[in-house]
């Protein structure tokens, strides 16, 4: 716990028997939730996992990397987790700095802590792509100009959030793929929450998880169509799901209301 707060690890995995152990190894004590959302992968990974002693849910095909965050979140909240943190369990990023982004929510000083690659000018000595690189950079100017913002990048997989943001943001409305990452920091900023940084150098190697340059593409287009939702809603011209308050929520008690479609299986 850190200042009396529960915190949670959620990881959205797909075939990460290779490094998850390494991930799970170097996470902190102050750790009180971990837990594994499994997208129907083909390795060994949820067996390890079940070794590992940690939590896992399973789903019955695979949805996407957006849907298992949803899960990942919902599962969190169920368990009482009062900040919950998003970790790749690919070992792209340092377990260690667990306590680092979940003190700033903690604390107060922001609702949402990411941990940037590219403070600190990390990115590129940890094996960044170049051409990751430099979109990196120039869809983040584009986005802080539409979006309002001064954040140094909206694409880590590396975040914490307190369970006000992740209760009340409309998550269901968002992609089941990639895109989902991006657009959950749009309706950040747009429902006014806070977001903070700190400095987390990243680690690409061959077993990291990595999207190919054809998907990055079309990422990298739909973070454009995000970014103009964004601008169009706040401007009163066109109205998104998205950005909508009685949009679809996350709701920690569906087990309860019946189960909803994809509905994990818990191992």
């Amino acid at each position: 716990m850190i200042q009396d707060k529960r915190i949670a690890v959620v990881m959205p995995a797909y075939n990460a028997e290779k490094t998850l152990e390494a991930t799970v190894r170097d996470l902190p004590s102050a750790v009180d939730i971990k837990i594994l959302v499994d997208d129907s992968s083909t390795d060994g990974t949820v067996p390890l996992a079940e070794k590992l002693g940690l939590q896992v849910f399973v789903h019955d095909r695979n949805y996407g990397y957006g849907r298992n965050q949803q899960t990942c979140y919902r599962e969190a909240l169920a368990a009482g987790a009062d900040i919950i943190v998003m970790l790749h369990p690919d070992y792209q990023y340092n377990p260690a700095l667990v306590p680092s982004l979940a003190g700033l929510v903690a604390c107060g000083s922001c609702d949402v802590a990411l941990g940037s690659r590219i403070l600190g000018g990390g990115a590129r000595r940890g094996g960044m792509p170049l051409y990751k690189y430099i979109s990196n950079r120039v869809l983040t100017a584009f986005e802080n100009l539409l979006l309002g913002a001064k954040l140094s990048e909206y694409h880590t997989g590396y975040r914490a959030f307190s369970r006000e943001v992740l209760l009340a943001l409309p998550l269901l409305e968002n992609s089941d793929d990639f895109l989902f990452d991006n657009e959950v920091l749009a309706q950040v900023l747009f429902f006014g929450f806070r977001i903070g940084e700190i400095s987390c150098p990243a680690r690409y190697f061959a077993e990291a998880s990595s999207i190919n340059f054809r998907r990055s593409v079309f990422y990298g287009l739909g973070v454009l169509a995000t970014s103009f939702k964004f601008t169009l809603q706040k401007l009163g011209i066109a109205h998104f799901r998205i950005f909508k308050e009685t949009g679809r929520k996350l709701n920690p008690d569906y087990y309860s209301n019946g189960a909803r479609e994809a509905a994990p299986i818990r191992i």
